[in-house]
């Protein structure tokens, strides 16, 4: 029996929206607004087929299945449950069959575009004080993930070959591009860890388009190549980079503009397999580049000497100190990766399918652009920047605050949404910029046997007589 939906999305809507902390008067209050998703919807030609399970609830169980403890689409489903009973309707049923089919019905695109808005227009939005150096500046940087061990997942993204078949796991590499200022996620790029051009600077290559005249690109080592520079500087993009560890820098050449800083001259080498005659053609034969030596005095870090290479030429406007500075913020690159990986467990992915592995990316990411827009929010009401503001603290106070946001009255939201905000201003990060540490574990792992063989002729073995 066919059920119409129009009605029950737009109740969902207006209460989902609770969640997410949604309340006027606040800053950043568009995130995930109803004219957002909605759009979103008939863009991507998203239909309901289900009575209970609509495009909008479906969205709303996946991003707090990513968000909880505990990820499984069993609990996905008591959580809306919950939801239906809070609002006096009539529960579902405690299957988790219709929620999976809902949720494969998502396309990825949705997801992928939902994320791309959140993350733009916080970056858009956020105030020319909060930039560093009154620059608007992305960062780039890959990591891998690895997914359960199905057919499927393996063809798409192949386990390492250093790994016996049978018992590793497939593995994607991913490439971000961040926002330095909100730490929002801008995009990603998914691809396969073998075969040609899938390293990180093959899959950045199809970001190109997420970059905009005058940004300032900040990558290490691996982006630094010279048709990649001459690429983004067609797109009129600066870059600092860590000078690539196949080129070598003599500051007894090229025009001086300082201790350990210079203008540099690098010629067009012969062109590449990946990239056509036509656009080979278009690039400049030479490429004038600054390069800055940066000598590290601080005791502990590893790294003692780098050198940065950059588009940014005038001494006067990007002096050698703030291109130093410039280069270390790419650090942060590493920690928004350490919380997508670690504290909303995007490490290692549960779904089955390639297809579903790349939707469960996309919800991780747009939910932590989700916890980073609420941060930003905290940040603008108690006047600090969002890289101030711890992304675990403020995860914490989401997830204590959602039942109680879900139950209030309308009267009662805007002051509980403040409260929230409040806690959420209240996890600082700690000014340790000069902290160092071991890269060791000092708690052991238990001491089981590792299994260098596939499951099914482990557990044969185990049915043999002794």
């Amino acid at each position: 029996m066919a059920h119409s939906t129009s009605q029950r999305v737009t109740r969902q809507i207006q209460s989902l929206r609770r969640q997410f902390a949604q309340a006027d008067g606040l800053p950043f209050s568009t995130v995930l607004a109803e004219d957002l998703v909605r759009q979103a919807l008939r863009d991507e030609e998203v239909g309901g087929r289900d009575c209970v399970f609509t495009p909008m609830l479906t969205l709303w169980a996946f991003l707090c299945q990513v968000l909880c403890t505990d990820g499984s689409c069993r609990a996905a489903v008591l959580r809306v449950i919950a939801f239906l009973t809070a609002r006096g309707e009539e529960p579902c049923s405690p299957k988790t069959d219709p929620y999976c089919k809902a949720r494969a019905r998502l396309p990825e695109s949705l997801l992928a575009r939902l994320t791309r808005a959140t993350g733009q227009q916080l970056h858009q939005q956020a105030p020319s004080h909060w930039r560093l150096q009154g620059r608007r500046v992305k960062i780039v940087d890959g990591t891998t993930v690895s997914m359960p061990d199905t057919p499927d997942n393996q063809k798409a993204y192949p386990q390492p070959k250093t790994q016996q078949p049978g018992v590793g796991f497939p593995m994607a590499r991913l490439v971000v591009v961040f926002c330095l200022t909100c730490a929002t996620v801008l995009d990603l790029a998914v691809g396969p860890c073998l075969g040609k051009e899938t390293g990180e600077g093959a899959l950045f290559r199809t970001l190109a388009g997420q970059l905009d005249e005058e940004d300032v690109l900040l990558g290490d080592r691996c982006f630094c190549s010279y048709f990649d520079v001459a690429l983004l500087r067609r797109r009129r993009v600066h870059v600092v980079l860590r000078l690539h560890q196949r080129r070598r820098a003599d500051f007894r050449r090229g025009r001086r503009l300082g201790r350990d800083d210079h203008l540099v001259t690098w010629t067009k080498p012969k062109c590449t397999d990946w990239l056509d005659e036509a656009t080979y053609g278009l690039l400049p034969e030479t490429l004038l580049l600054r390069e800055v030596r940066v000598r590290v005095s601080q005791r502990g870090f590893r790294t003692q000497v780098l050198v940065v290479v950059t588009t940014l030429l005038e001494p006067a406007e990007a002096p050698a100190a703030d291109i130093a500075e410039l280069y270390r913020a790419r650090w942060q690159a590493e920690l928004d990766l350490r919380a997508l990986k670690v504290t909303l467990d995007m490490d290692v992915l549960r779904c089955q399918s390639a297809a579903m592995v790349r939707k469960e990316l996309w919800a991780h990411l747009l939910a932590y652009n989700l916890v980073r827009t609420q941060l930003a929010q905290a940040a603008q009401l108690h006047g600090v920047t969002p890289r101030e503001l711890s992304f675990t603290g403020g995860l914490q106070a989401f997830q204590a605050f959602a039942e109680q946001l879900l139950g209030c009255r309308a009267q009662q939201l805007l002051g509980r949404c403040r409260t929230l905000l409040g806690l959420m201003a209240a996890y600082r990060v700690g000014d340790r910029p000069d902290r160092y540490e071991p890269r060791a574990r000092k708690r052991r792992p238990k001491k089981y046997p590792v299994l260098n063989r596939p499951r099914a002729q482990a557990r044969a073995a185990l049915l043999q007589p002794s």
